[in-house]
């Protein structure tokens, strides 16, 4: 009975399958990439950035729920579904927490929540204010028991939206990284390696003074002088991750190009370029693919560490190395957990980026 024969490719991907970790990674990356993607439309403050604060009830332990009091805007502006995916929905209303309220002919009588056994502020809010005429409509629709499943950070603002809108930022800068070290990694890491002599040495020659200058300190250079900011962060990592990618992509060609297939492409004629990317690239590509996933998990620790210095992300744009930086002193004042989920965010998808990694370079190992 004759068998089938399998592609490389099916033959990889079947040996991955076979690695636990590697799979349970693969799907921990897909639900981080979701939450990222989908992060306003599943945010309990769904706001840009989440950053509703309410100073009253400032880093609460998480479960902690409060009554809130939502007062609407006179002039609320609408905003289409794809603008509130990408940046939220703009603040329509006015949070205020209370701890109890009662009714008066037609005023609403709250009193604003205050912890630490303080006494709140008393407010007299009358109905023309939320457009209703009845008690019950008003503590219908606008009171509700809000719940911070995380708590809240020090300046009030919910711990569990923030992470998630936080992810965009630990998990995009790995693609943008990522994609630009590879293209300029495995451009330059072809031609040195393809045509050697003096470009190979030019090359050669930029590789090795980026490889000796320290990639934090060459990443806050880099931010410095071109600025500070959400894109600038991804450029600057990316300009940082190519020189290893360069390295390998230069050595595993200087080995192909001395191959039969590819003298037989030379021989009929083919251009450098077609020689380089339809017959050694394709050939040669798997410890990239390596080298990309373990790039992915570097991105994401260097990102976090610029946004701890305080030259990532800039604020209230959410960031998971910025909100360590934040609540860090928190550790020590009873409530470490302010800064220790961020920490277990970043721990946890680097981890997995390591593992997959790990599992393609077992599942692309020709001699396994």
């Amino acid at each position: 009975m004759a068998q089938k024969s399998q592609s490389l490719t099916s033959l990889a991907l079947q040996k991955f399958k076979k690695n636990f970790w590697g799979v349970l990674s693969f799907w921990y990356i897909v639900l981080v990439g979701l939450i990222a993607i989908f992060a306003y439309l599943i945010a309990p403050d769904n706001t840009a950035n989440a950053n509703q604060m309410h100073l009253s009830i400032h880093s609460k332990k998480p479960g902690f729920e409060v009554n809130m009091l939502r007062i609407p805007e006179t002039k609320a502006s609408s905003s289409s579904f794809f603008s509130d995916l990408l940046f939220g929905k703009p603040i329509s209303f006015t949070e205020i927490p209370i701890s109890s309220f009662s009714f008066s002919n037609d005023t609403l009588n709250i009193t604003e929540y205050a912890a630490d056994g303080l006494k709140g502020i008393k407010k007299a809010i009358p109905f023309a204010k939320f457009d209703k005429t009845t008690q019950q409509e008003i503590e219908t629709t606008f009171i509700n028991q809000k719940r911070f499943l995380l708590g809240t950070d020090k300046y009030g603002r919910d711990l569990l939206s923030r992470m998630f809108i936080g992810a965009r930022i630990s998990f995009f800068i790995g693609f943008i990284a990522v994609f630009i070290s590879l293209v300029i990694g495995i451009t330059l890491g072809s031609l040195a390696g393809y045509f050697g002599g003096k470009v190979d040495t030019a090359i050669m020659f930029i590789i090795n003074v980026a490889w000796s200058i320290p990639t934090l300190l060459l990443v806050i250079a880099i931010t410095l002088a071109i600025g500070k900011g959400f894109w600038q962060v991804f450029i600057a990592v990316g300009l940082t991750m190519w020189v290893e990618v360069a390295r390998v992509v230069r050595g595993q060609i200087i080995s192909a190009k001395q191959l039969q297939y590819v003298t037989a492409a030379r021989a009929l004629g083919y251009t450098n370029f077609r020689i380089i990317t339809k017959h050694i690239l394709p050939n040669v590509i798997a410890p990239v693919i390596v080298i990309a996933a373990a790039n992915f998990a570097g991105a994401i620790l260097i990102e976090s560490g610029l946004s701890f210095l305080g030259i990532g992300a800039q604020p209230p744009t959410p960031s998971w190395g910025g909100m360590i930086k934040d609540h860090y002193n928190y550790i020590i004042l009873g409530k470490p957990y302010l800064a220790v989920i961020p920490g277990l965010a970043i721990m946890s998808l680097v981890m997995a980026f390591m593992l997959v990694g790990n599992a393609l370079r077992d599942a692309l190992d020709v001699k396994t």
